[in-house]
């Protein structure tokens, strides 16, 4: 597990593919804002939650100078059927190698129910224009955390 990210680090690098195939970079962004969020799983209650707010308030988002990624272990495929069933605008990226999750500090040891497993932690990074970490949330929630990430930039 690596370490979480602070405001000021560096955001790392990363290509991966989107619900398309399509390769899409972080430095692609470069001179705009990001919010990347990094969720479980597609397709299940919370994620669909998570990722249908962030599609309502997109053109908010865009609107204010932020690009929305959303990354999680799911292959492509699986990322176009999310997208296609909730209608989603948002960029979805897939890290079935989990080598992105790791970078950002997305992936680690949870605990449910009094279990502990390795897994998805749900997070949110904005990078700022220059690739710059300006927040890092661990462990949101999947509801109401779009609503208190647009309060909390003053969008």
């Amino acid at each position: 597990m690596s370490e979480r990210l602070q405001p000021g680090d560096e955001a790392p690098a990363f290509t991966l593919p989107d619900a398309d195939g399509n390769e899409v970079s972080l430095a692609d962004h470069k001179g705009r804002k990001v919010i990347v969020y990094f969720y479980p799983a597609a397709l299940t209650p919370g994620c669909t939650k998570q990722a249908c707010d962030f599609t309502d308030n997109l053109d908010l988002l865009a609107g204010a100078g932020y690009d929305v990624i959303g990354i999680s272990p799911d292959k492509p495929e699986k990322l176009a059927k999310f997208r296609e069933a909730e209608s989603l605008k948002v960029t979805l990226l897939a890290d079935p190698d989990k080598k992105v999750l790791d970078a950002y500090g997305a992936f680690g040891e949870k605990k449910n129910y009094g279990k502990t497993y390795m897994g998805v932690i749900r997070s949110t990074i904005v990078v700022d224009e220059q690739g710059k970490v300006e927040r890092a949330l661990y462990n949101v929630r999947a509801t109401g955390h779009v609503a208190k990430i647009i309060k909390d930039l003053g969008v």
